[in-house]
């Protein structure tokens, strides 16, 4: 190998490096991150409750932490608690973990139960008449110190299920329905 041969070998790799920590070209989430136990940190806008939780461990959930997120997710309006999909809890720590960032989720939705559903519906034309909310398949979220615009990006390049963006409201929908946006 040539002197110059060697130096542009090492031009893409530094490339590659950088490409793999920047944003929104975020790199594949490497699969020995998929040991490591999957912790969230959460603050509720409405109910100013504050969860820190590891969910799973390696590949395997913990059922009384997903008992716990259950409860800490549930319809503030009505206290009625639903099953979450962990798979909700998946996308915000890959999120996480594209974003390089251990920041606090600040929860503005999770479970909705059909009654809150329906009362917010009659509020505004934004709210979906079968709404994934009301299957635990939905959150509304923020990054504690993080551009909404950002967190958006990162979790439509994961293509995990839906992701809505609502700039007025500043906040990012996501949800494990089919993938697409709005």
């Amino acid at each position: 190998m040539n002197r110059r041969s060697f130096l542009a070998l090492g031009a893409k790799a530094v490339v590659g490096l950088c490409l793999a920590q920047a944003g929104p070209a975020w790199a594949k989430i490497p699969s020995s991150l998929s040991t490591k136990p999957r912790t969230l940190s959460f603050y509720h806008t409405h109910t100013q409750e504050r969860l820190d939780i590891t969910y799973a461990t390696a590949k395997d959930y913990d059922m009384d932490a997903l008992a716990k997120i259950n409860t800490y997710l549930r319809d503030f309006r009505t206290s009625e608690v639903h099953r979450i999909d962990p798979a909700v809890l998946d996308i915000l720590w890959k999120i996480q973990q594209k974003m390089c960032c251990n920041s606090t989720y600040e929860i503005i939705s999770g479970y909705r139960s059909p009654k809150t559903n329906q009362q917010l519906r009659q509020k505004s034309n934004g709210v979906a008449k079968r709404s994934l909310h009301m299957k635990g398949q939905a959150i509304d979220i923020r990054i504690t110190g993080e551009k909404t615009k950002t967190v958006r990006d990162c979790a439509i390049s994961l293509k995990s299920g839906g992701v809505g963006y609502y700039a007025k409201s500043n906040f990012v929908h996501i949800d494990t329905g089919r993938v697409r946006t709005w």
